[in-house]
């Protein structure tokens, strides 16, 4: 693999609004944080060169204590977020280190991602210029309009887009001048990759990547995490 350098962007600014009022950020598995979790699981990348995480402004005095009690090495900063995702992650990029020639952007509510697939991913983007971790969808979707389906895509070239999505830093920052000159917002950063016209590669990722979004999920992710751990 080439000489790569990679910022690491945890998006952790939202709301929890379907966590019953639990910060899912804050919220422990196993005994560590979520948020933790997500850190760690980039801290031993050996092309990781820093974490920043977005935050919202009343959490960052929490994350960056326990990025230091949890022994963070990489993290190198918290910052406030935005209204929504877009600019959160926008905001965290604007403090990355310019020398770090790759954006990585992971989801702070995905605690069990694998290094063995961030390092695929790393190595697909370095390939292709931009990369996601994803999964085929295992169910048949149904495209609904005012509550009448419509349509039946085919599910075999659908795939459930996780994270991280990792880009090269001049394509990423076209993608970013893209939106802000068209005035878009979008609810994932592999769209500012797609609109400036790169081919994002997808790199096989697992079920057990998971998005902390409901309070069933922390059980979820903690029985995913003691079966791994045997």
């Amino acid at each position: 693999m080439p000489d790569i350098s990679v910022s690491v962007i945890i998006a952790c600014g939202g709301n929890s609004t379907r966590m019953e009022g639990i910060n899912k950020q804050l919220a422990e598995i196993c005994g560590i944080p979520v948020v933790i979790r997500s850190m760690l699981a980039f801290d031993g990348i050996d092309e990781v060169s820093e974490i920043i995480a977005a935050a919202r402004e009343e959490d960052i005095p929490e994350i960056e204590r326990l990025a230091k009690e949890y022994n963070v090495t990489k993290f190198a900063k918290a910052v406030s977020g935005g209204e929504t995702r877009q600019q959160s992650v926008f905001n965290a990029f604007m403090q990355t280190d310019k020398a770090t020639r790759y954006i990585a952007v992971h989801d702070g509510a995905r605690p069990l991602v694998s290094a063995e697939h961030i390092k695929k991913c790393i190595k697909d983007a370095s390939v292709f210029g931009g990369a996601i971790l994803g999964v085929p969808v295992k169910d048949t979707l149904k495209v609904v309009n005012g509550g009448l389906i419509t349509d039946t895509p085919d599910r075999r070239s659908l795939y459930i887009a996780q994270t991280p999505q990792i880009f090269r830093r001049d394509l990423f920052v076209k993608g970013i001048n893209f939106a802000k000159d068209h005035d878009l917002d979008f609810t994932d950063d592999c769209q500012l990759a797609e609109a400036v016209g790169v081919k994002v590669c997808v790199s096989p990722s697992d079920y057990i990547n998971i998005k902390i979004t409901t309070q069933e999920d922390l059980d979820i992710a903690e029985a995913f995490l003691k079966r791994r751990n045997g």
